[in-house]
């Protein structure tokens, strides 16, 4: 544990719990310090977590022993969290989107690249064995040429759960920005990056009433659309339609299929890490579920991290800053090609990242335990 890569997590929201699930206790890692602007919720997250100390943001960002800073802070923050991780000559690896603009996001790639420090980014649920089986399905031919996709995400909204929604209605959230990423890093994964896109968004509602926690019942205001559709050319000239709504009920579409010369295939919730893949073939009666045959099995957040960490020079980072770029620059441009009226050219690209080997939950980050310690990644 000694030579173990030192975590140091800034932002102990909902998602926090998840990653500690994932790092603490890992061989390849050591969580050495968190800290949250709150710090009674800092205090009380480092005394459930031996050898682990409860710092102030700054303090942490500062620390001589924090090798990468976890930024899991709302999206508005992210920036901002980033440069000061980087700033010290730390890696950073942080939950999506990059940043809340496309400008912020170019400002933390160029400041990692200047130091020489590694960025990452969620989403990591992409590495799990049902997207990954999928992306192995689409290898071996089983659809043939890839000519078109969809991507659907229906929910009414994040606020029926969870306590303090706003940020989910402010600048940097909305349904693309919040889920968005999960859906594009899979389409860049299986069909490759995108080149330009056309989009149309609304925003119907002017707020949005909170509907558990010590705020249930307290009304917040909407700032951002929160339905947003688009068309996504992909540089090898697949096209994909994508639909991203808070402000519908459900749906029966698959969240992804992707569509062939000689069948389809429905790929599961990139939301999660597992799910079954299905398969219809031209001349079958039926669908035909895939056995997993690829990715980390029994994924969780934070497996995203451990991959960052094993990243050397034959691979890199798969969860990377250079997707996550992208992947940020593709919704941008669709609520901005909704704003304007105009199809927009892409500026950025990313060559899909390796794909993943069906990988235990025993050779999680295993790389990164062999490497040794400390050494960060190649800067992404």
């Amino acid at each position: 544990m000694g030579d173990a890569h030192r975590i140091g997590v800034v932002g102990l929201g909902v998602i926090s719990r998840a990653y500690l699930d994932t790092l603490v206790g890992h061989p390849a890692v050591r969580v050495t310090a968190v800290a949250d602007l709150d710090a009674s919720r800092s205090a009380a997250v480092a005394a459930g977590l031996p050898g682990v100390l409860a710092l102030t943001v700054e303090e942490l960002l500062s620390s001589p022993d924090v090798d990468t800073v976890l930024n899991l802070t709302t999206p508005g923050a992210h920036a901002d969290i980033a440069l000061g991780a980087i700033g010290h000559g730390k890696n950073v690896y942080g939950e999506k989107p990059l940043a809340a603009t496309l400008a912020d996001a170019h400002a933390v790639m160029a400041a990692a690249a200047r130091a020489g420090v590694g960025v990452g980014c969620a989403p990591d649920t992409v590495l799990g064995t049902g997207v990954q089986t999928a992306r192995a399905a689409l290898a071996a031919g089983s659809i043939g040429r890839p000519l078109f996709a969809s991507a659907v995400m229906v929910t009414p909204g994040h606020e029926r759960w969870h306590p303090h929604p706003d940020f989910y209605y402010t600048e940097g959230g909305g349904p693309l920005l919040d889920m968005g990423p999960y859906y594009l890093a899979s389409l860049v994964h299986l069909l490759g990056p995108v080149r330009a896109v056309t989009g149309a968004s609304s925003r119907l509602r002017a707020e949005r009433v909170i509907g558990s926690g010590p705020r249930t019942g307290e009304r917040i205001p909407v700032e951002v659309d929160s339905h947003v559709s688009g068309v996504l050319e992909h540089v090898d000239g697949a096209l994909t339609t994508i639909t991203t709504s808070f402000d519908g009920v459900a749906t029966t579409a698959s969240p992804i299929e992707v569509h062939g010369e000689v069948g389809t295939l429905a790929v599961p919730d990139p939301n999660r890490f597992d799910g079954d893949v299905r398969l219809f073939e031209l001349g079958d009666t039926q669908w035909r579920t895939l056995p997993p045959s690829a990715g980390y099995v029994d994924g969780a957040r934070g497996v995203g991290l451990l991959d960052f960490l094993a990243a050397d020079g034959q691979r890199a980072p798969r969860a990377s800053g250079d997707l996550a770029l992208h992947v940020l620059e593709t919704m941008t441009a669709l609520l901005r090609s909704s704003a304007e009226g105009r199809r927009i050219e892409l500026t950025t690209s990313a060559r899909p990242p390796a794909p993943v080997p069906l990988t235990t939950a025993e050779d999680w980050g295993g790389a990164a335990e062999e490497r040794g310690g400390r050494a960060a990644p190649s800067p992404a």
